[in-house]
């Protein structure tokens, strides 16, 4: 399918981040610490604290320098609200990876009811199942993590 958009040669755009709004008190010591530990320890993503503003803003490496979540204070003191589902995507490269995630996620679970968690589940497209997971905490977003399943061979 011919395309009308830039020709791109130095290399295709990729998605490198997603911002939220939060409220001053959800940005303070507290509460970002509570999400550096989660984060880092269910997903892997690497707080920065040089970015760090207390009650203003936190971000998140994700696995790679250009890709990131960027939390930051609504001067009006507000916050980002939106419906349950919605969400920001990462996929994983094996079952496995997806599962020790949702093991990860259900250990915080246990100890801290804020972890929200929507269990795995596939849908199967017959070349292609995709099994996914959805985890939030002290975000207004949900995660979700995907594993894409070819039983064909894989597009390039």
């Amino acid at each position: 399918m011919p395309t009308t958009g830039p020709a791109f040669t130095t290399r295709k755009p990729r998605f490198n981040h997603v911002a939220m709004s939060l409220t001053p008190e959800m940005l303070d010591e507290e509460h970002r610490k509570l999400r550096a530990d989660f984060f880092g320890d269910v997903f892997g993503f690497v707080d920065l604290p040089m970015m760090t503003i207390d009650r203003k803003r936190q971000v998140f490496q994700v696995h790679n320098i250009e890709q990131f979540v960027f939390l930051i204070a609504d001067d009006d003191g507000s916050a980002m609200e939106c419906p349950r589902l919605d969400h920001f995507g990462l996929s994983v490269g094996a079952e496995s990876e997806l599962d020790e995630i949702l093991s990860r996620a259900k250990a915080w679970q246990a100890r801290d009811d804020r972890v929200d968690i929507i269990d795995k589940q596939v849908d199967d497209h017959g070349m292609l199942a995709i099994t996914s997971i959805y985890v939030r905490y002290l975000l207004p977003m949900m995660c979700e993590i995907q594993w894409w399943d070819y039983h064909e061979p894989r597009p390039e």
